[in-house]
């Protein structure tokens, strides 16, 4: 199963970048693809929409911290819209 999942970067400060990556890998492993970024501290994020929603719409499955930062991002609003668009 593929995840979407936060992957550690930066020595002294926690920054993130956002993978898809097997499910069973661990957290450093070797990802599919980047599809994000993100900053705790300054509380910056950059998404790559169209390559989270086409990992979403092949069946997987972020993580909680994840799920949260894209529901921010309004990313579910737009996986609505193209199902819809779709059927």
């Amino acid at each position: 199963m593929v995840k979407l999942r936060l992957k550690r970067c930066g020595r002294k400060q926690a920054v993130y970048r956002i993978v898809a990556i097997d499910g069973r890998s661990r957290r450093e492993g070797r990802d599919l693809q980047k599809v994000g970024f993100y900053d705790p501290i300054k509380n910056q994020t950059y998404l790559n929409v169209p390559a989270i929603l086409y990992f979403l719409e092949k069946g997987a499955q972020p993580t909680e911290t994840v799920y949260d930062i894209l529901k921010k991002a309004e990313v579910f609003k737009e996986l609505q819209s193209n199902q819809i668009k779709f059927n």
